[in-house]
């Protein structure tokens, strides 16, 4: 009977050997994955008004697990409860301009935040204004909230880079709009070159940091390690270019070129191109030939105008200008 407790135990712990490997693999991958997330959540595409399956404009932002709030029209929070996006998570809060579709759902946000029991600080940059409408809205509902907002006013005259952290930069693109207004491009930052699994393995773990930034290394022994034999290139960095609220303008074209993704307004139908003019908006043929003239190599559209029930004919006439052409249609998730 021994052989057989000692055969049992064997296999229970090959078993347990198996799962722990089956762990750590699954964990890794995780990790790998969650750690080159670069993508674009669509909270919000509709103009001036709410319309029925269409919210005003907001985007959320998600780099490497990290949570970044591209405007924020009523019913934001709304619908980030509906697609699962834990707003806990927003760091950062990106304001483009101070017309109510933009950021009427900021307040409520905000304050849900604090109802929530939020503590640690929340960064907003955005026109100088907003800081005020927040202030006199807290004041007169008597709210001191939980947490403390870092506000960051923002020079609508002129580009430049705004923030800076660990994963990427976020520069203003000066766009041209009834208000003073600013686009946002979200530029990754270059990654470490990549280890190669099947060499790193023969070498110390001590070396990999620096095989990965690029150094050659020489061991106690004399051997050189060189970077290029066991690691390969990183991908290169992407950027996200947001450009809410503009008429067609030469003027913000420099801050966009090459850009991997363009999200730009298009409010109209090039037929009412009369219209756009007098609102300051930009037409689906417009916005279609910006992502062209700047070699982007996406364009979503969105910002679309309450009179249109369906979609498919601001599709068809950016895409008859520029093929990859999609509709930023809300809860759809886009890899940037």
């Amino acid at each position: 009977m021994n052989w057989k407790k000692n055969l049992e135990a064997k296999n229970n712990s090959r078993l347990n050997n198996l799962n722990l490997s089956l762990v750590v693999y699954l964990s890794t991958r995780l990790f790998i994955y969650y750690s080159m997330r670069f993508e674009v959540t669509i909270l919000g595409s509709s103009s001036a008004t709410p319309v029925f399956n269409r919210n005003p404009t907001a985007q959320l932002l998600n780099c490497n697990e990290k949570y970044y709030l591209i405007d924020c029209g009523e019913g934001t929070q709304q619908q980030l409860i509906k697609y699962n996006l834990k707003a806990a998570r927003i760091d950062y809060i990106f304001i483009s301009h101070l017309h109510g579709d933009h950021y009427f759902g900021l307040i409520g946000l905000l304050s849900s935040l604090h109802l929530n029991g939020r503590i640690k600080p929340i960064q907003i940059f955005g026109p100088e204004a907003l800081l005020e409408i927040l202030e006199v809205q807290f004041k007169y509902s008597d709210t001191v909230l939980r947490y403390p907002i870092e506000f960051f006013a923002i020079d609508p005259t002129q580009p430049a880079q705004i923030f800076e952290n660990s994963e990427l930069t976020v520069e203003t693109i000066v766009l041209n709009h009834r208000i003073p207004t600013t686009g946002f491009i979200f530029k990754q930052k270059q990654r470490q070159r990549k280890l190669i699994k099947e060499k790193a393995d023969l070498i110390p773990m001590a070396y990999y940091t620096a095989l990965k930034k690029g150094m050659d290394i020489e061991t106690p022994g004399g051997e050189m390690l060189l970077s290029e034999d066991y690691t390969t290139p990183a991908e290169p960095p992407r950027c996200y270019a947001y450009c809410s609220d503009t008429l067609y303008d030469e003027r913000y074209f420099e801050s966009i070129k090459d850009c991997d993704t363009l999200y730009h307004e298009a409010t109209f139908l090039h037929e009412l191109l009369d219209r756009a003019k007098e609102t300051h908006h930009t037409t689906a043929l417009q916005a279609a030939e910006v992502a062209k003239i700047n070699n982007a190599k996406k364009l979503l559209i969105g910002h679309f105008s309450s009179r249109y029930k369906t979609l498919q004919m601001l599709l068809e006439e950016a895409q008859s200008v520029f093929e990859n052409t999609e509709l930023a249609l809300e809860g759809k998730t886009f890899p940037l």
